[in-house]
């Protein structure tokens, strides 16, 4: 039987304006500190939610990167700072989030997550968060969470767009059920290829910050069953119903697929 969850008087002045929220009270912030989540990808993506998350107080939070900070990166990737230019990511992005509240804990994983790794990696959180900025990643990251009924939430952006949705398990299509196999490489340009505009990684990040806080705290309602679009050049957003797919070789009712796979498809750096 866990322990119950307390506050010190810091963490009570740190969370008050959660706090006083009606729809959120002590109760919901007691479920984030006890709420582990997993960020895959300390990029584009994973900067603004890993940050957001730890200022929200989630007890632990975790953070898998197997990439070094570049130059470039910066443009977008604000849990980097110059100096941090040729560091591990995900030690660049442990340090910054301790930073911010030395009252979580924080687990760096640095390296690539694989088929042969996933599920150990994930396994201890309650949510996973794709920060990945390639379709091997992502298709990697949804079958490994649907095969352990792990809830997550997936993310993507390029040029002035992104796009996000949440699957639980039991409710709604998983990732896919919409986009079903991993495109050809030469299919679809890269984030390196067509260009970001560094605020729409903030943006999407912290919505899918925002799924997670929903998720753990039980408050609100969760993008399952939907997708949700932002196309920043007209400033509109999106929310599309998705149906589930019952012949998803994943989630469907007679799965094919019952364990993660790697696919190799180049990277788009977020």
């Amino acid at each position: 039987m866990s322990e119950p969850v307390s506050f010190t008087i810091q963490e009570l002045e740190r969370y008050s304006r959660n706090i006083i929220l009606k729809e959120f009270g002590a109760r919901g912030q007691k479920r984030l500190k006890a709420g582990k989540v997993m960020i895959v990808g300390a990029g584009g993506l994973g900067a603004p939610a890993a940050l957001y998350l730890a200022a929200a107080g989630v007890g632990v939070i975790g953070v898998a990167d197997g990439d070094v900070v570049d130059l470039s990166n910066l443009q977008r990737q604000v849990i980097h700072s110059t100096p941090d230019v040729g560091r591990p990511k995900a030690l660049s992005a442990k340090e910054a989030v301790e930073a911010l509240n030395p009252e979580i804990e924080v687990r760096a994983f640095e390296g690539r997550l694989t088929a042969a790794n996933i599920l150990e990696a994930i396994g201890d959180y309650d949510f996973v968060l794709d920060g990945t900025d390639n379709f091997a990643a992502k298709f990697l990251i949804n079958d490994a969470c649907v095969i352990a009924s792990k809830p997550f939430c997936h993310a993507g952006i390029i040029r002035w767009r992104g796009q996000l949705m949440t699957w639980v398990p039991g409710k709604g299509p998983c990732y896919r059920c919409v986009f079903r196999d991993p495109p050809p490489p030469s299919a679809v340009p890269t984030c390196r290829e067509a260009g970001v505009i560094g605020a729409m990684a903030g943006v999407i990040g912290c919505l899918q910050a925002m799924e997670a806080v929903k998720f753990l705290s039980g408050t609100g309602e969760l993008l399952t069953g939907n997708l949700l679009t932002y196309d920043a050049l007209e400033n509109d957003f999106r929310k599309v119903r998705l149906p589930a797919r019952p012949t998803c070789p994943v989630c469907g009712k007679e799965p094919a697929i019952l364990k993660p796979a790697d696919y190799e498809i180049p990277a788009c750096d977020l």
